[in-house]
């Protein structure tokens, strides 16, 4: 009787463990996936960005022709940005987008008929709104990698986590210089 009560308390424990094996590496894909999911939407507003972008270009153009330099650092930006195959690459390349994008609206603010475009106006109003959506939408994922990367960082989880190969997800993080304004020279 005492070896059937042992062998049941193994069963039971070997059960236990199998169930904890199996839900703990359920909620590592979801967790990841979660990460994956939310970096999507990151990229679904940068890509409404990067099209918003040609038509506020050509509006721009239409008005002021001498400014071949900014548009030349958006279409470089947008075609890095296309080209990125990394999360790290495309921050960096969206970035680039920012700083040209900043440059670009510092010169539209120097010319008054542009201020007073009806298209101008409207295609910075939906770029603006772009703006907002793709700094939520990295707050999301930043909030999501953190769940994600506690997650993996706990114990029992982390040995799990060390066998299946799950790792760090890195962080948005503004590009470096992001904190200066650009500087743009009209001549």
């Amino acid at each position: 009787m005492k070896k059937k009560t042992w062998l049941i308390v193994i069963a039971a424990i070997a059960v236990l463990l199998i169930g904890w094996l199996w839900s703990s590496y359920n909620r590592l894909i979801t967790a990841s996936e979660a990460v994956d999911g939310q970096w999507a939407q990151v990229e679904a507003q940068y890509q409404r960005r990067l099209d918003l972008i040609p038509n506020l270009v050509a509006t721009v153009q239409g008005v002021m022709n001498q400014e071949q330099e900014v548009f030349g650092k958006l279409a470089e930006a947008r075609a890095n940005y296309s080209g990125a195959a990394s999360v790290n690459e495309k921050a960096a390349a969206a970035g680039q987008v920012e700083t040209a994008l900043s440059r670009l609206l510092v010169v539209m603010e120097n010319y008054p008929e542009l201020k007073s475009s009806e298209s101008a106006n409207t295609l910075m109003a939906q770029l603006e709104g772009t703006e907002n959506r793709v700094n939520v939408e990295r707050g999301r994922f930043n909030d999501q990698v953190k769940s994600y990367n506690i997650m993996i960082k706990r114990f029992p989880t982390n040995i799990l986590a060390g066998m299946y190969g799950f790792s760090d997800k890195i962080y948005f993080e503004a590009a470096s210089g992001a904190e200066n304004a650009p500087a743009v020279k009209l001549n």
